[in-house]
């Protein structure tokens, strides 16, 4: 068909998107740990035959990179005549598996219609541990990714319908929290069970090559939708520069961009970013730095366009191997996320020179910390892997979010509830923090302070973070905002400061850390 039904195809892309939802949906309601049946840390897409995006659920942008590197691991490695119905794949490695960092699992599985695949579903859950020399599998000061947990390459973890027991083993064996691994995985083999029903069912109701024409003629409008967008913005070429707080030796990493726009396309060149870091997990690989641009760039210049691979043909991304942003390995990248929110900043920062009052000031990137230590009421060991938001910069037509994440993130704060329920300690404090958003005619978002009171012995705790030392700027005048920060024991006489990045500190049955998240700044100044 070269010309499909239009209400078909509306109807077709609208049932998929709908498909990608409930394989989250599925996946958060099945999980064991509370990272991901509570913080909702997972994602879900539906890829074509080939392999494009054709459906995105509605969760956490920066995933897609991992299911897009995930799939085309796959496809080098196990071309579809060697995949079978009830097989199901499972990755993590950045560097072989198409990862973006080592705690997210991929599963992909290939949808069969009449012995062909036509489609494959997969979804991505951020596991709380998974080894390595910190709880949590994730610290700004792990140095190789050999010290960042365990690396899995493509590997068909169900043939048929039946685990391949040996390879789950391997996945528990590496975790300090191996129930919550089984129950996790669990869930992401029966999520993408759904994924694979609800995407078999619409080929079941028309012949294959209807759907494929419609899925042809919905990532085509996307496009040509995007490109109209694009085309809106004045041609030239625009830069913009960041910095993080700290790379190698302790200067400030830098994070350069130059945008051009022309002829209804964009072209994102990062190649005068600084050298991969050799000392620290803030290197952004590839997949992650295109999840990011994706994102962002719809979020400016077009929200509502559907999420797939339609518009992502529009735009160009430039990375120089061997550099922050597209790193070699064996460079550790686990916090990637947290470079990610200053990334977003540097996109919004190019881009919003063509926006106006559209832009967009800088942003707070959330602070993570992770407590481990033994779980006294249960027995074995305990991993609370939790990221707390900061404020999103103010707009020019209205003021910043208060406690979101920002850009390509997405996960949620832990409930308290939740927390107190699994782990031995207590939250005494959970607040915006005041004062912290810029001032300016708009105001920037807020971050937050959140008290941990310690209730057991042996707990220690890690700490990575961004924006401790260089504000999220204001922008036409207005306001930076406040940095963050890591308190033990605040407001008594033996308070102190604790470093941007720490592992495995020593806590005290009664200490108490405050996490202060940093602010967004400001737009405008202020009347």
């Amino acid at each position: 068909m070269t010309a499909p039904d239009p209400i078909l195809t509306e109807v077709t892309a609208r049932y998929l998107a709908l498909a990608a939802e409930e394989i989250a949906a599925t996946l958060v309601a099945l999980a064991f740990s509370p990272n991901i049946k509570e913080r909702a840390d997972c994602s879900s897409a539906i890829f074509d035959a080939q392999g494009r995006v054709v459906a995105q659920a509605n969760r956490i942008p920066i995933h897609l990179g991992s299911m897009i590197g995930a799939i085309e691991a796959i496809l080098a490695k196990y071309p579809t005549d060697r995949m079978a119905p009830g097989d199901m794949f499972l990755a993590n490695d950045p560097y072989s598996g198409g990862g973006t960092h080592l705690p997210d699992l991929n599963v992909v599985a290939p949808v069969f219609v009449d012995s062909a695949v036509v489609a494959f579903v997969a979804n991505i859950a951020h596991h709380a541990d998974v080894g390595g020399m910190v709880p949590g599998s994730e610290s700004a000061l792990c140095a190789t990714i050999y010290q960042e947990g365990l690396r899995i390459p493509v590997v068909r973890v169900l043939r048929g319908g039946q685990p391949d027991l040996g390879i789950i083993d391997i996945v528990l064996l590496n975790s300090r929290t191996p129930d919550e691994r089984l129950g996790d995985l669990q869930a992401q083999f029966a999520a993408n069970r759904v994924g694979i029903e609800r995407v078999a069912g619409l080929f079941a109701q028309h012949p294959r090559p209807v759907i494929h024409a419609c899925i042809e003629a919905f990532l085509r409008a996307t496009g040509q939708r995007f490109e109209a967008a694009v085309a809106a913005l004045p041609e030239g070429t625009y830069e913009a520069e960041e910095a993080l707080d700290e790379g190698d030796g302790g200067a400030p990493a830098r994070l350069h961009l130059r945008v051009s726009v022309n002829g209804g396309r964009l072209c994102f060149d990062f190649t005068g970013s600084a050298p991969q870091l050799t000392g620290s997990s803030r290197n952004v690989p590839r997949k992650a730095v295109l999840a990011v641009v994706y994102a962002v760039a719809k979020s400016l210049l077009d929200p509502d366009v559907p999420p797939n691979a339609g518009y992502y043909d529009v735009i160009e991304v430039v990375t120089r191997p061997g550099s922050i942003l597209d790193p070699l390995p064996p460079a550790a990248v686990g916090t990637r996320a947290i470079t990610c929110g200053v990334l977003g900043d540097l996109i919004v920062a190019a881009m919003g020179q063509t926006l106006g009052a559209r832009g967009m000031a800088d942003s707070g990137p959330h602070h993570l910390v992770i407590f481990s230590g033994p779980e006294p009421r249960h027995g074995g060991v305990f991993v609370d892997y939790e990221t707390i938001a900061g404020g999103m910069g103010a707009r020019g037509t209205r003021d910043g979010m208060d406690a979101v994440r920002v850009h390509a993130s997405g996960a949620a704060n832990l409930p308290v509830e939740a927390l107190e329920n699994a782990y031995p300690l207590r939250v005494e404090r959970y607040a915006l923090r005041r004062g912290s958003g810029g001032e300016g005619r708009h105001r920037g978002g807020r971050g937050v302070i959140r008290d941990y009171r310690v209730l057991t012995e042996g707990v220690t705790v890690s700490l990575s973070s961004e924006r401790q030392r260089r504000p999220a700027r204001g922008v036409a005048g207005g306001g930076d905002g406040a940095t963050g920060a890591f308190l033990l024991n605040p407001d008594t006489p033996g308070e102190k400061r604790l470093p941007s990045a720490a592992v495995d500190l020593a806590l005290a049955p009664g200490d108490v850390l405050r996490v202060l998240t940093p602010g967004g700044g400001g737009f405008g100044e202020a009347e």
